[in-house]
């Protein structure tokens, strides 16, 4: 695509509401989606079940919030 066509659509997608941009922005930001993994879904529900099972046999490391706070703030210098 030559820079002027670039310029052009560029420039009819400006004058489009609001709504129409919102909608053509996430339809270019999901056509570079790869496509979905079939199988992740499935993998999260047996990682959440498993985490569960964890929790409530007593066997899971758990913290609170205030802990989770501070520890986030140091991993990423906040404090």
């Amino acid at each position: 695509m030559s820079d002027a066509t670039l310029e052009k659509l560029r420039s009819e997608a400006l004058r489009l509401s609001d709504a129409e941009r919102v909608q053509l922005a996430y339809d270019l930001v999901q056509s570079l989606d790869a496509p979905p993994d079939a199988d992740a879904a499935d993998a999260w529900d047996q990682e959440v079940s498993r985490r569960l099972d964890a929790i409530e046999a007593g066997a899971a490391a758990l913290i609170d919030r205030d802990e989770l706070r501070q520890r986030l703030k140091a991993r990423i210098g906040g404090g």
